[in-house]
């Protein structure tokens, strides 16, 4: 026996009837990161500085070379690069002014960590989103100069909450 189901209108669609009773819901409010947008546009280029490095150099030297190389090639595609900057650290109402050092911050909005390692460990990666909270920065890239193909040593990271 064939089974039939039928749907009833609970609303109307006609101006002349009055609203249905469902509350209006406010638009859900976009929480992305200011800098998020433009940074995800900014790693194709960082990418492609990257691959011009390693095809320069090619693999196994130690990374401050790589780190110079990359910043220069950034700076020779137009990018602002800086590689220390002071932070306010705050901890249980105390704070500090602190240098910190890291491999390159492209146009204040994307950090780059430069490593020459067999192969990148969680702990590389927890470094990077370390930096990238305390700096405030919404994304990433992880580049391991060591391999054969720069492309496959390339990982990127999102500040949690970043791309919503």
């Amino acid at each position: 026996m064939k089974s039939e189901t039928s749907v009833s209108s609970v609303g109307s669609c006609s101006k002349t009837h009055a609203p249905t009773a469902f509350p209006v819901l406010a638009p859900v409010q976009e929480r992305m990161h200011p800098l998020f947008e433009k940074a995800s546009g900014l790693t194709e280029t960082i990418i492609a500085a990257a691959i011009e490095v390693h095809r320069d150099k090619g693999p196994g030297l130690i990374e401050s070379i790589y780190e110079w190389c990359l910043t220069k090639e950034l700076g020779l595609r137009g990018l602002n690069c800086v590689s220390q900057m002071t932070v306010l650290i705050e901890y249980k109402g105390f704070t500090r002014d602190e240098p910190l050092r890291f491999d390159v911050l492209v146009e204040g909005c994307v950090l780059v960590e430069a490593k020459a390692v067999e192969r990148i460990l969680p702990i590389h990666k927890a470094q990077l989103l370390s930096y990238m909270k305390l700096l405030n920065i919404p994304l990433g890239l992880l580049i391991n100069f060591h391999e054969l193909k720069v492309t496959n040593g390339i990982s990127r990271l999102i500040l949690p909450g970043a791309n919503q």
